[in-house]
Parts: C-alpha cells; structure tokens; sequence
C-alpha cells in the first residue's frame, strides 16, 4: 500500500521542494538595485557600492541559474519529463521566445520612431536632435555590405549547422550530432568576435547620438542573446558527449535550436532594417 501511494498514479511531474526560485529573486533583486546605484551614482553609507552590488547579484544569479539547471536535467535524465510535462515544456519555452519578440520589437520601434521622425525629436528631446533627416549629421554608418554581411553568412551558416545536428540527433547519428554541435558553436564565437571587432572600430559612440543608442541597444542585446545561445548550445554539446539525449528524448537540445533560430530571424530583421535601410543614403565610413 505504502509503494502504490509512492508511486504517481499519473504523467505530471510533481516538483521537488527547491530553494531556487526564492533565491533566484532574491539575486535579481539584489542585480537590479545594484544597477539602479551605479547608474545614478548613489552612496550607501557614504561609499559608492552600485557596481559592487550589482557584480554580486549578477554573480549569484548566474549561479542559481546553472544549480536550477542541474536539478531540471537531473529530473529529464530520471524520466521525469513525460510527454505531458515535455508539452507543457514547450508551451512555456513558446512563450518566453514569444517575450523576447516583444523585447526586440520593443528595440525596433525605438529606432523606427527616431529614423521615420527625425523632424519632431526636435520638438520634445535636444539629446535627440537629428538635424531633420536621418542618420542625424556628422554620423557616418557602418558599410553594411563589408562585416555586417559577412555575419550574417557566419549566422545563417550557423543555423543550418545547428538543423544538422538535430536530424542526425533524430537519426541517431550521435557523431554527426557532435559535429554538428561544435560547427554552430565555432561559427556563434566567430559572430561575436566579428560584431565586437565592429564595435570597437565603430565610426560613431553611444553617448550624444540617438542612431548610436538605437543601433547599440539593439544590435547589443542581439550579441547577448548570441553569447547565452552560445552556452546554451556548450551545454548541450556537454551533454551529449556524456551520452544524455535520445532521438525520443532530447528536449533541452530542441529548446537550444529553437532558441538558436531565434536569434538567427532577429539578425535578418537588423541586418535588413537598421544595417542596410538604416545607412540608405548615408555617408559611409571608410575601413
């Protein structure tokens, strides 16, 4: 009797009591007050202590985060996830990319608000001043036929590298999965190095420009999502040396491909509006 009361008599998963999401918000508490003092240069104490507050919940966050991972593959590899809690799974990963769409539209207006107006920033926002046509003046924009093209190549590629894994994935192929794997993951660092060589070389900042903030702030949070996607797919090439993921079972490699195409859309909606449209006329800078 004790046995069958043991043993769920249903597919859902009934979570485990975990220590993760209370100190999960405590840290992100902690990151977002400790940014909120940096960026205004506040005291606590009389000491300027934002950026030492926030470094420790950013930190501790980022541990939370792998702990609570653990625990979730530890669940998936004891059988755990069922087919109903991997369905639930994917309704809950189809809305956070959902929420990231709206993140990037979000970017996307900014730049479209400022670059179809660029008479009415006048108006309301001097720091905003366009000079009535857009790019602002003096701005030279980044040739987007030389490194920008070149990424995007570098991505796409990516994307397709990353479908390869996972229909040898689906065909058993584990070598063909590594491959693929560690393909996508060489080509994700090679984007990054690439977009951080263009920053560095930029011909415009951030500061005093609203085509410099639009064009970093979108551009910028793309290369993060590249980053994290990047450890999100080391994980899983971790994990599947380890020898973890089967052609029926192998969730956390299809939310890492799901979320890896993701950003591979978004780059085709920067390179096409704020790289190529965005310089239409502009005055070029020389390599």
């Amino acid at each position: 009797m004790a046995n069958g009361h043991a043993k769920p008599h249903h597919d859902y998963h009934l979570v485990a009591p975990s220590p993760w999401p209370l100190l999960g918000s405590m840290f992100a508490f902690l990151t977002a007050v400790g940014l909120i003092f940096w960026m205004h240069h506040l005291e606590l104490g009389g000491l300027k202590l934002g950026s030492m507050i926030f470094g420790t919940g950013f930190i501790g966050l980022l541990a939370i985060m792998a702990f609570w991972w653990v625990d979730v593959i530890k669940e998936a590899e004891g059988g755990d996830h069922t087919p109903v809690v991997q369905l639930s799974h994917r309704y809950g990963m189809t809305l956070f990319i959902a929420s990231e769409v709206m993140f990037f539209v979000a970017w996307f207006w900014a730049f479209f608000d400022a670059s179809l107006f660029p008479g009415e920033k006048i108006e309301y926002a001097r720091a905003a001043f366009t000079g009535g046509h857009w790019p602002p003046k003096g701005i030279e924009a980044i040739d987007p036929w030389r490194l920008p093209i070149i990424n995007t190549m570098i991505l796409l590629t990516s994307g397709t590298t990353v479908t390869w894994a996972h229909h040898a994935l689906l065909q058993n192929d584990r070598e063909g999965l590594k491959k693929g794997l560690a393909l996508t993951i060489l080509l994700g660092m090679t984007f990054t190095a690439v977009q951080a060589y263009e920053y560095i070389h930029a011909p415009f900042g951030f500061k005093n420009s609203i085509y410099g903030a639009t064009f970093f702030m979108a551009t910028g949070f793309h290369g993060f999502h590249v980053i994290v996607g990047t450890i999100f797919l080391i994980v899983c090439l971790i994990r599947a040396n380890a020898g973890q993921f089967t052609p029926k079972q192998h969730l956390g490699f299809e939310f890492a491909a799901w979320y890896w195409h993701f950003v591979d859309v978004v780059w085709l909606f920067l390179f096409t509006c704020i790289y190529v449209w965005g310089s239409w006329g502009a005055v070029i800078a020389p390599e």
